[in-house]
């Protein structure tokens, strides 16, 4: 039986990895060290020279290619219970290391949210939303033009990943005559077919589209991507949603966009930084919307990654194709 270990953070691993997911991971793998998760400055005091998986999740310790040598040289997999790698796999996969993610599994509560989130800002939801400040003022209550609803609208989706792809998916799968714009230069023909989305470039994207919606990997090519540019091209209802992250969007156009045509609207999930500074607009503006970086997997739903990392590692066990694998090539577009 292989063995395994547990690396990164105890209170992230209390938080995905439920008590009946680690019964079923000891039944099948040897955790010398059973429920203990080590943190790196005990890996000078522990032996680790035959250990074949770490299980992980936020938390992950970054290890050079010199500390696997040192402490793992007999490590076959990482299996990372959380959804982004960049931060700590290449070391490892430089040293013959599989890596895998559950950015699967995160996708889900994230593709989710922003489908909720396009569905109810198509029809001007947050435009008419009574405002507790407002008292029993209800002026906003009417304030139907310029919505088209959930049917003959497009969407506009940027970046066409794990997330992107679902969200595509979900709008096919529920509505109807719903146009599906797409910026994603990698995205290849066969999955735009499949997807049923149109591809277009990124300014055509965000002055056609009704509502826009970001999953841009995060990387330094896609730092200050969404900027005054794209902004100043969004109609006068159109409603602009970020899940991606915060330094993608150059968020002082951004605001500047809002204020230039007030029906517009911003719903934004991530922010640079996280929260907004105290004196940033996004408190104030009236159209704007924040939610606390929430679009993720959150309460029960993070057990579901550590379940998908278990799958994975029952799959590798039997030899048979994973299903979500990180390879070298894969970090240069994904999040």
């Amino acid at each position: 039986m292989k063995k395994a270990v547990f690396l990164g953070k105890k209170s992230s691993f209390d938080y995905v990895y439920s008590k009946e997911t680690l019964k079923k991971m000891f039944a099948e793998i040897n955790f010398p060290y059973g429920e203990r998760v080590f943190v790196r400055e005990e890996l000078d005091e522990t032996d680790m020279k035959d250990i074949d998986f770490v299980f992980s999740t936020w938390g992950m310790l970054p290890l050079s290619e010199e500390e696997i040598e040192r402490y793992l040289p007999s490590l076959k997999c990482v299996f990372y219970a959380a959804g982004s790698v960049q931060y700590f796999a290449r070391p490892f996969l430089s040293k013959g290391v599989r890596v895998f993610s559950a950015w699967a599994a995160n996708a889900i509560p994230v593709s989710e949210y922003t489908y909720a989130q396009i569905t109810l800002a198509n029809i001007g939801y947050y435009r008419r939303l009574h405002l507790p400040a407002s008292g029993p003022s209800w002026s906003n209550r009417w304030a139907s033009e310029g919505f088209g609803g959930n049917y003959e609208t497009t969407v506009g989706i940027i970046g066409a990943g794990m997330i992107g792809s679902r969200v595509a998916r979900l709008i096919r799968d529920n509505m109807e005559k719903v146009r599906v714009l797409v910026f994603d230069p990698f995205l290849p023909e066969d999955r735009v077919q499949e997807l049923r989305v149109t591809r277009c470039d990124l300014p055509t994207l965000f002055a056609q589209s009704d509502v826009i919606t970001n999953h841009l990997a995060n990387n330094p090519r896609t730092v200050g991507m969404l900027n005054g540019e794209m902004f100043k091209l969004m109609k006068p209802y159109a409603t602009f949603i970020n899940t991606g992250r915060g330094a993608q969007t150059v968020e002082s156009d951004l605001i500047e966009a809002l204020k230039e045509v007030p029906t517009r609207t911003a719903i934004l999930d991530v922010t640079l930084p996280e929260p907004p500074k105290p004196d940033s607009e996004f408190y104030t503006l009236p159209n704007v919307f924040l939610s606390p970086h929430i679009a993720g997997s959150m309460g029960n739903e993070v057990h579901r990654m550590a379940e998908y990392m278990l799958d994975e590692c029952r799959l590798y066990e039997s030899g048979k194709p994973s299903r979500y694998e990180v390879t070298l090539k894969m970090l240069e577009t994904m999040a």
